[in-house]
């Protein structure tokens, strides 16, 4: 088992440089860069003017200078980042500006080196896990993900635990009683449940009890309260729940019913197989085969499934949620940097999300080994 996690980890690597080069490359060719953006906001900006904040002082960045018509401030240096017209292209941005100017930004932004350049530069930064400085915000994108890491752990690792708590036994007991009352009105809740989004639970719950029209029980933004550092450590932990409940709770609705529906189906094809009517058979009781034999098969299709569910409400399934509570999530910033075109924070994003989902695959198949030690991944090759 441990040349197979050794090997595993080692085809992370080009697994992660073939992910990021695809990425990178598609971007060259995508309109509308970081540098198409500062452009049109300067265009109503005297070329002079510009030309004095940028040369002139060397330490300032360039958002500062576009307080007045641009939504963003702070910049950076980001040799990683692809433009989409940069490199001499003339950007449609640029009417009424000197090239000097647009000479200038593509410098200070690190669109003037060849591509294969900035793409080997990339390579070799990521490598020791340097992602840059992102183009609008001022800060490193590293800083970034990590005063935003809290929010997107919190809601994606409650709501996943508590969906696989609840989906997987009640799929288990709807698979036993099939064809029972009790399965039939929870499978009418739970397709009813599947069928309304997650975000309208969310602003249904705001409603009733957040101080939309009925009950203020929950607070509406944040992940903790501003006096979070005076309360004990109990009174942190009442506090930092207080403020997930909503959020978790909308998440949970709108994603235990396919969980529900896979754990049933999973282990009614299993009932019905041969080797449990041979342990029927053989005067084994019900509790028995289901644990000792049905169990361990129909549990493989859904451990294979945690990774990709992780991903997803650790991220994107979360952006909704996080927009609608005022939550600032890893799905929040990536979404936002895909509409400022801010390259360093969407490459050193997709770099995370990437990485965390091949280590969770693993992870998943270690798990099966555990649920049915008769898999031997040691023996497969490769």
């Amino acid at each position: 088992m441990g040349a197979y996690i050794l090997r595993r980890l080692l085809l992370i690597i080009p697994t992660l440089i073939a992910i990021i080069t695809v990425n990178f490359f598609i971007v060259q060719v995508a309109p509308g860069g970081p540098i198409d953006q500062m452009v049109a906001n300067m265009s109503g900006i005297n070329s002079n003017m510009v030309m004095e904040r940028i040369s002139g002082q060397g330490q300032m960045e360039i958002g500062e200078s576009l307080d007045s018509s641009g939504p963003d401030s702070g910049g950076g240096t980001a040799g990683e980042s692809g433009g989409g017209a940069s490199g001499g292209s003339v950007y449609r941005g640029a009417r009424g500006l000197d090239p000097e100017v647009i000479a200038e930004i593509e410098k200070r932004f690190g669109f003037d080196k060849p591509l294969h350049l900035r793409y080997f530069d990339m390579l070799r930064r990521y490598a020791v896990l340097d992602f840059g400085e992102s183009l609008f915000r001022g800060r490193t994108v590293v800083g970034l993900i990590i005063d935003r890491l809290p929010v997107s752990i919190s809601l994606g690792l409650w709501s996943t635990l508590i969906i696989y708590m609840l989906s997987i036994p009640l799929g288990i007991r709807k698979a036993v009683r099939n064809g029972s009352r009790f399965d039939v009105w929870s499978s009418s809740a739970i397709i009813i449940g599947n069928a309304i989004p997650t975000f309208l639970f969310a602003i249904v719950l705001i409603i009733f009890f957040a101080g939309g029209s009925y009950l203020d029980w929950f607070p509406l933004r944040g992940l903790v309260s501003d006096n979070f550092g005076e309360l004990s450590l109990l009174g942190k932990a009442a506090d930092y729940f207080h403020h997930l409940a909503l959020p978790i709770l909308a998440m949970v609705i709108g994603g235990f019913a396919t969980l529900t529906m896979l754990t049933k189906n999973s282990f009614l094809d299993e009932v019905n197989k041969q080797y449990v009517m041979t342990a029927r058979a053989k005067g084994c009781t019900e509790k028995r085969i289901l644990r000792s034999h049905v169990f361990r098969n129909a549990m493989l299709l859904i451990i294979a499934g945690f990774p990709s569910a992780f991903i997803s409400m650790f991220f994107t399934g979360s952006l909704l949620i996080e927009v609608i509570f005022s939550l600032e999530g890893l799905g929040l910033l990536g979404f936002e940097a895909t509409m400022q075109r801010d390259y360093p924070v969407m490459f050193g994003t997709l770099y995370m999300f990437t990485l965390l989902g091949l280590l969770l695959n693993l992870v998943s198949d270690l798990t099966y080994t555990i649920v049915d030690p008769r898999i031997d991944f040691e023996s497969r090759s490769m």
